[in-house]
């Protein structure tokens, strides 16, 4: 049997990254979906939850905080979930407009280096039994290993459209989630999660009507292992 695959996925800020690794388990055998950016959301989501001013944690080493909340995965079907101690935390907190904003300006300021190396050692260790679809931010500096690496990119537009889908029943007005793209954007971008690799396959999706048409358009470069 060929070795398990690690394919990173990431991109813009609304391109439909998650969407699109939900659709490639469909096709990709023995094959889970590891959101490790969902490990940081958690860290985030947590010290958001206690109030923590985000200034203070510029240069701090963001285990510590890992550690603090006893961050940890469990696999469930072909998923990972993010737990804190016994506590499971739920895609609503973990993917809020609140979280996402506070994880862009916390990894831009915090020490990332050592929870890089806890996110490698999970990976490594979902490797001996699965192909791995990873999917978070600056997938292939904590993975130099992966198979692939795609970004994801669409219109400012067109990922404007879909986080008002995703959000139509929050309240939140149009120019609001353009505005919190924008400055997504740049604090990714200052980050360095939008950098490009020499393995990079960059994928528009713009033009694509569904998530099946964007995942297809990944699988193209994929060479799927076989199974015994």
């Amino acid at each position: 049997m060929e070795e398990n695959l690690v394919i990173g996925i990431e991109g813009l800020v609304g391109s439909g990254k998650t969407s699109i690794c939900k659709e490639l388990v469909n096709y990709i055998p023995n094959s889970i979906i590891f959101t490790a950016t969902n490990v940081y959301r958690a860290i985030a989501f947590k010290i958001l939850e206690e109030k923590i001013d985000i200034n203070t944690l510029k240069g701090v080493d963001i285990k510590e905080y890992f550690n603090k909340y006893n961050i940890n995965i469990k696999i469930e079907g072909n998923r990972t979930y993010i737990y804190s101690g016994e506590e499971k935390l739920s895609e609503e907190d973990l993917q809020s407009r609140e979280t996402s904003l506070a994880v862009s300006e916390i990894s831009n300021i915090a020490y990332n280096k050592n929870a890089y190396v806890l996110i490698y050692n999970m990976i490594k260790e979902l490797k001996k039994e699965y192909n791995v679809i990873l999917s978070c931010r600056d997938t292939y500096r904590i993975f130099p290993e992966l198979d692939y690496h795609f970004f994801i990119v669409a219109s400012l537009e067109e990922r404007i459209r879909r986080k008002c889908i995703q959000y139509k029943d929050s309240g939140i007005d149009i120019e609001s989630i353009k505005n919190n793209i924008i400055k997504r954007d740049k604090l990714q971008k200052d980050s360095g999660y939008y950098d490009l690799f020499e393995k990079t396959i960059k994928i528009d999706v713009t033009e694509c009507k569904s998530v099946k048409e964007s995942t297809k358009k990944v699988l193209d470069f994929i060479k799927i292992p076989e199974t015994i």
